[in-house]
């Protein structure tokens, strides 16, 4: 029996499903690797793709379907010739072409045309490392990458134990100037503030090759190629090398949920099919985004995304992933529209059982080759067992974005008068996950910070983030603006989730949408771009929201990687939450209107420190508490506790500074 059944009575019904979904997973992985390990498998990036040998170049592609292939370039005038044209390697549908020293030279830009019966064109290859965009006719080309000086690694990075506080980072929007961002200029400007700030992990979006910069790097053509519109592969190792010398993992948005359907610089139709890499037909497309699907039951489809893992690994030296899109590739509905009520909908034939495995043997990989390595599940229908051990019956992934939390945020801001929030509400929302898996809680990341949405700190104070986030302002909507924030991030760091993630600027309540450059704003970058000054003038009150991001990271950074948060008082009539988690105590209250004096909580006997008070004036508070609180525990009648001021819109939090037996 399956471990996973232990952690989930309601999964006993399906465990003869469970169990066969189990098996094919190890029958497909003792195909595929015939007894070696997978990163002996996984590795067609050192076979396909251009490879400089001591003789010359080689280069090798699948294409099943071609008649032929050329290697077109600047050193073919971009014509086809005789002698740059590919060889069928004998009993294969691998194409080999070899060619001398001279032939390719570093920077040199490369193509391939490729025929087929019934048609031809020019296509970038699958496993191309490099490509480039020409500024004047915006055409893609694949580029030989052969400086004359490797990058060598300077630092030696030890993975951090701690729990995972990601900071969710995009580079190009990532510079206050209106312009692309590169590598260079985010590892100078912008991570020292993220190392000062208390995170311990970058979460990078949109390092893999997409010719449409708007979307955010989700619509990915080369799956190979770190998108040089940020700089070169050089560049992009030192930022690395930054981080780990700061002690921060770095991890990435990694897509194999589908392609961008381009033709000329994508996998689809490459060798003119579409069914190479993908479903043929309609269940190739995904219909909302337009997008190919990958057909996971293929043995080259597999070996392609997982050698694409494998690379970034290897070649960057990253600790890990965030997959986009699981809920789609799950599911041949892709979830649109679904809101998985029932265990039925994760065990319904709806489910795609090749894309469980392909995920099982992707977490196995990146187990494999690093041991220490963080892989974040980005999946809103909760399939059980997502961040489960796959020898256990799971899919393997360290953690699941608790993706529920953002909606029920934003849900409550619209629809409920602050007199109305519900701390048992809360409280169930927050705490409600499955325990023998590990989430990443976030109140919001790029998602609600895109035009068309807004962020929290939008919903909450609007317009006049833009006229009265002054310090000598006074404006009682901003003021709750400013409180809630506060509350919002601390009720969902300290209850959601054994991790936390947010998207920069989103902490200090950055002020206006991301909108990429396009047609519609007359190529604008002024709203793909990160106001970083804000958060450094005290004048603004900005400043102190990032104050205090930073004052809670570090007060409570430590209870992530502790047991479950635990109830101490749900008071719905007072609007007071209370729980602890580790050594600390928190009380939060809701209340807009009322001020608790002497407000009871239940404590072990001890004297408890006020480590964060959201209504410090450090904090753009009010000062109805005084920071250096330090209360002692009252007994009577066997019972212990302290008895706090608990200001309106405010939170406490208490470390158990000599507690007898703990909190």
């Amino acid at each position: 029996m399956l471990e996973i059944f232990e952690t989930d009575d309601y999964l006993r019904p399906w465990s003869g499903l469970i169990e066969k979904r189990y098996k094919k997973y190890l029958s497909v992985k003792k195909r595929i690797t015939n007894g070696r390990r997978l990163s002996d498998y996984a590795c067609g990036h050192l076979y396909y793709g251009v490879h400089k040998t001591e003789e010359g170049w080689i280069i090798r592609e699948w294409a099943p379907n071609a008649s032929s292939i050329y290697l077109v370039s600047e050193f073919t005038g971009w014509k086809t010739a005789d002698a740059c044209r590919f060889s069928r390697i004998e009993g294969t549908d691998d194409w080999e072409l070899t060619c001398s020293r001279d032939t390719l030279k570093h920077g040199m830009l490369y193509k391939l045309y490729v025929t087929w019966p019934g048609g031809s064109g020019e296509r970038i290859p699958s496993y191309a490392q490099r490509v480039v965009q020409d500024e004047k006719t915006k055409i893609f080309s694949a580029q030989i990458w052969d400086p004359p000086e490797k990058y060598r690694w300077k630092h030696n990075y030890s993975p951090t134990s701690d729990a995972p506080i990601i900071y969710e980072a995009h580079i190009g929007m990532a510079q206050e100037e209106g312009k692309t961002g590169t590598f260079a200029e985010f590892e100078k400007n912008v991570l020292p503030f993220i190392k000062e700030s208390g995170y311990n992990t970058i979460q990078f979006m949109a390092l893999m090759e997409h010719p449409y910069y708007g979307s955010f790097g989700y619509q990915v053509s080369n799956f190979f190629a770190l998108s040089s519109r940020f700089g070169t592969p050089e560049e992009f190792k030192s930022l690395v090398d930054s981080c780990h010398e700061s002690g921060l993992r770095v991890i990435m948005d990694i897509v194999h949920s589908h392609a961008v359907k381009n033709e000329n610089e994508g996998l689809s139709r490459f060798d003119g099919t579409d069914y190479q890499y993908f479903h043929a037909g309609p269940r190739g497309t995904h219909p909302a985004w337009d997008t190919r699907l990958f057909d996971y039951g293929k043995e080259k489809v597999i070996h392609f995304l997982l050698s694409n893992c494998a690379y970034w690994l290897s070649e960057y030296n990253l600790d890990g992933f965030r997959f986009d899109g699981v809920t789609s590739m799950l599911y041949d509905d892709h979830g649109l529209g679904k809101s998985y009520t029932s265990y039925d909908d994760y065990f319904s034939p709806d489910v795609d059982e090749d894309s469980l495995v392909y995920i099982s043997l992707a977490n196995e990989l990146i187990h494999e080759m690093n041991p220490s390595a963080l892989t974040v599940s980005e999946d809103m229908s909760g399939y059980p067992g997502m961040a489960f051990r796959t020898d256990g019956g799971g899919l393997g992934f360290d953690y699941r974005l608790a993706m529920g939390i953002p909606d029920f945020w934003i849900r409550i801001i619209k629809e409920k008068p602050d007199e109305q929030w519900s701390p048992g509400e809360i409280w169930h929302q927050l705490s409600n996950r499955r325990k023998a898996e590990k989430s990443i809680a976030y109140c919001e990341s790029h998602d609600q910070a895109l035009v068309g949405d807004k962020t929290i700190a939008f919903r909450l104070m609007d317009a006049l983030m833009y006229t009265s986030m002054g310090v000598n302002e006074q404006n009682i909507i901003v003021d709750r603006g400013i409180a809630l924030h506060k509350i919002i991030r601390l009720l969902t760091f300290s209850i959601g989730g054994e991790g936390y993630l947010n998207f920069m600027g989103n902490e200090f309540g950055h002020p206006e949408w991301i909108d990429f450059p396009r047609e519609g704003n007359n190529w604008s970058y002024h709203y793909a771009r990160r106001q970083w000054s804000l958060a450094f003038d005290k004048s603004l009150k900005y400043y102190y929201l990032a104050a205090f991001d930073r004052a809670l990271l570090k007060s409570c950074g430590k209870v992530l990687s502790d047991t479950h948060a635990q109830n101490v008082r749900i008071d719905e009539a007072g609007q007071v939450i209370s729980y602890k988690r580790g050594n600390l105590l928190f009380a939060v209250n809701l209340n807009p209107f009322v001020s608790h004096t002497d407000y009871v909580l239940d404590t072990a006997g001890g004297s408890y420190k006020l480590v964060l008070n959201s209504d410090s004036p450090e904090f753009c508070g009010f000062a109805r508490v005084p920071d250096q609180l330090k209360l002692h525990s009252i007994s009577d009648g066997g019972r212990s506790f302290i008895t706090p001021y608990l200001p309106a819109r405010s939170a406490l939090v208490f470390s158990a500074a000599s507690a007898s037996g703990g909190l």
